[in-house]
């Protein structure tokens, strides 16, 4: 599986980016998918991403960092996963990665290259 981000640059705090991850097969084939992201010196950190639940439900899960500010999307069309980010902040400032594993696959799946994102006045 191939994932290539892409929308990542410099904002201002209070502003917004989006962000785009287009992957080499449909998005909605995979048990996870969404994104992750890593500061200078900090483990990464989950942002947001969809997971298969119990009886092929989907869940939306959301970091506690980015809970009402963030907004993960798919596009079926256009295969790509979509980070929507609003009010960003100085601490928001990292490398964000797609992630997207499929149903059975062990490990902890295929990731982009990363795409940074810096947060700064």
């Amino acid at each position: 599986v191939q994932l290539v981000e892409s929308g990542g640059g410099l904002v201002q705090p209070g502003g917004s980016l989006r962000l785009s991850c287009s992957a080499s097969r449909s998005v909605f084939g995979f048990a996870v998918m969404g994104w992750y992201r890593q500061a200078p010196g900090k483990e990464r950190e989950l942002v947001a991403r969809f997971r298969l639940g119990g009886g092929a439900t989907t869940l939306t899960e959301y970091g506690d960092a980015v809970k009402d500010r963030f907004t993960i999307s798919r596009d079926r069309a256009e295969n790509t996963v979509s980070l929507q980010m609003n009010s960003l902040k100085p601490e928001d400032t990292a490398v964000y990665y797609c992630n997207a594993k499929l149903p059975l696959e062990l490990g902890p799946g295929s990731w982009g290259q990363g795409t940074q994102v810096n947060v700064s006045s």
